[in-house]
């Protein structure tokens, strides 16, 4: 209402008035005029204008405010905020008509230097303009990041095809590999590759650069055979796959510069979470920990009865800024732009339409965190039944066609790396066979798919007699769940301490892939005495093969707890797919490279 006054108070001193004859109207019994103060005494807005246009001007009515009930102050007193309050909650704050009419600077267009003078919508609040700075930022070489591989695969293309002679005939493919980018651009566009809920963080991203791509040479292919066209088959397959792996490649560069700017504590959404303390707890934890997530928590919100102490105290060390009415308070006086609602009895479903409500003034972002345990977005959809909008979840895809997709890139891939690492598997098995007493691969048996055993082939990093020591430095494990790991485990050989730190003994297990034992991506594969220590929950893991690398091993590896460990590898196994594993195959090569949790 406010936004439409202040649009008519702008209309009506630029616009003339027109003044037409009107017949007088008696005012109905109780009308009060706009010029007349109402009758209650509290805090006085702006009279209202009259309308003015095309009509003639009509005296809008100001309805008295009715005063609050007898017993709401005692009410507000009795269930006041938490003694872990910072700051008095004002009510004002968050009036966006107050907002509006307030002559007062923003923040944010105060706080920045007046060489670089930034300009927000009015309303809109300070660390949301400051979001939307960096994300456009990342948009925009996004973009960029997709034109020049356009331009590149269709400069290889065409290089390849026809070399670099220009002639009458290859004049065309020049002006197609100059389209190329542009095609390649709308494609991704129509496919929401560039849509700001699928960027940052996870697969849909990737899922749909795929899609995409794929859709494109499908649509040539379809085009060329409906119209006749003449393409050179060998330009178009050089330079069509060549353009969607050139952007899938650049993305995941750009990722993982933003993951590394997130780490700096860079490019973060401030946020505001609500819930019961073990809750606010729990997930401040973990985003603290995945900080490439881009979520920091600055503060909390808790029920009426908590005293916040486990959240204020401790390690944690988060504000609190009051109970659940005070969240877009809270909003403000933290200057976050992202408020995360947990699941807890007191907020249902009318007080968080109403705080989505309150929080659409500043186009501040609502997340409301759900009750299941790692299930990807792709397995969930909002289904209404009469009227009220229920959440289907779709089972995991452990069996079809896609895992007999899954197979075939499997062999086929373990494969083509046997073919590409086979001058580095002969040294490798050279050093292992001249540093060291004993056999050049260690074999092992090991729990598959189902149950199943397998023997495990690895190249050797330890010495002969390893498995008799184990007993002996058991009391040294530095692992919380069945696993045993030592950081300076004495059984190690000085080469295999090498073959660790780049995961180069796991390349033997490339037979295992072809054998169809095992997958490229999986979970890691057990001994038979983690097995048996299992709990019920954790033998979900068997479900699937197990691979050479998986979200296990690119979060961390050892250095992550059990509990943690096991979180990973059954969020894989729930939420499978050919873009997932892409991804934690490039995410191999940098952890690979950093070496972290290698041991």
């Amino acid at each position: 209402m406010s936004q439409d006054v202040s649009e008519n108070r702008a209309d009506a001193s630029t616009e003339p008035t027109v003044s037409l004859p009107v017949t007088p109207v008696e005012p109905p019994q109780g009308f009060v005029p706009a010029n007349h103060p109402p009758a209650n005494h509290g805090p006085q807005r702006p009279p209202l204008r009259t309308a003015s246009g095309r009509n003639n001007r009509i005296p809008v009515p100001v309805v008295p405010v009715s005063p609050a009930p007898a017993g709401a102050e005692a009410r507000r007193a009795e269930n006041g905020p938490p003694h872990a309050v910072r700051g008095v909650a004002d009510p004002a704050r968050n009036n966006a008509g107050e907002r509006h009419w307030s002559p007062a600077p923003n923040r944010s267009a105060a706080a920045r230097p007046a060489t670089r003078p930034f300009v927000r919508a009015r309303g809109r609040h300070a660390a949301m303009s400051r979001r939307q700075r960096w994300e456009t930022r990342y948009v925009r070489t996004l973009v960029l990041a997709d034109l020049a591989a356009g331009t590149g695969a269709g400069a290889a293309g065409f290089g390849l095809r026809f070399g670099d002679e220009v002639t009458l005939y290859n004049r065309a493919y020049m002006l197609l590999s100059a389209l190329l980018p542009v095609v390649l651009l709308a494609v991704l566009a129509v496919s929401r590759a560039y849509e700001r809920r699928y960027l940052f963080v996870g697969s849909d991203e990737y899922q749909r650069v795929i899609r995409g791509g794929v859709g494109l040479i499908a649509g040539v292919a379809l085009l060329s055979y409906a119209l006749d066209l003449d393409l050179a088959r060998s330009y178009v397959l050089a330079a069509l796959p060549s353009a969607v792996v050139g952007v899938l490649v650049l993305r995941f560069a750009l990722r993982k510069r933003l993951h590394l700017a997130r780490a700096r504590g860079e490019a973060l959404r401030r946020v505001i979470v609500v819930g019961h303390e073990l809750s606010v707890i729990g997930i401040t934890r973990q985003l603290r920990r995945e900080r490439y997530h881009g979520l920091e928590v600055v503060g909390a919100c808790l029920p009426p009865d908590a005293d916040g102490v486990g959240v204020r105290g401790g390690p944690l060390d988060l504000p609190v800024y009051g109970t659940f009415e005070d969240v877009a308070s809270a909003v403000e006086q933290a200057d976050a732009d992202t408020v995360v609602v947990l699941s807890c009895p007191e907020l249902d479903g009318a007080m968080v339409r109403r705080l989505a409500w309150r929080l659409e003034r500043d186009e501040v972002d609502l997340v409301v965190a759900s009750t299941l345990i790692d299930v990807a977005g792709a397995r969930t959809t909002i289904r209404p039944f009469d009227g009220l909008p229920m959440l289907h979840v779709e089972h995991p895809r452990l069996h079809g066609g896609s895992r007999l997709v899954k197979d075939l890139v499997d062999r086929v891939g373990a494969l083509v790396l046997l073919l590409l690492f086979a001058p580095v598997l002969l040294g490798v098995a050279l050093c292992v066979r001249l540093t060291s007493r004993g056999p050049v691969l260690f074999r092992q048996v090991r729990v598959g798919r189902d149950g199943q055993m397998f023997r495990i082939f690895k190249f050797r990093s330890m010495y002969v007699d390893a498995e008799a020591r184990l007993t002996e430095l058991r009391h040294l494990n530095e692992h919380d769940g069945v696993l045993f790991k030592i950081r300076d485990d004495p059984r190690v050989t000085p080469v295999g301490q090498w073959l660790r730190r780049f995961s180069l003994d796991e390349l033997p297990q490339l037979l295992n892939v072809l054998s169809g034992r095992m997958s490229l991506v999986g979970p890691r594969p057990p001994l038979p005495t983690e097995v048996a220590a299992y709990a019920d929950d954790v033998r979900r893991r068997l479900a699937v093969k197990p691979g050479m690398t998986g979200l296990w091993q690119v979060s961390g590896r050892s250095d992550l707890s059990w509990e943690e460990a096991v979180r990973l590898d059954l969020r894989y196994v729930e939420n499978w797919s050919l873009s997932l594993d892409l991804v934690i195959l490039l995410r191999t090569m940098t952890a690979v490279v950093r070496s972290s949790g290698a041991y």
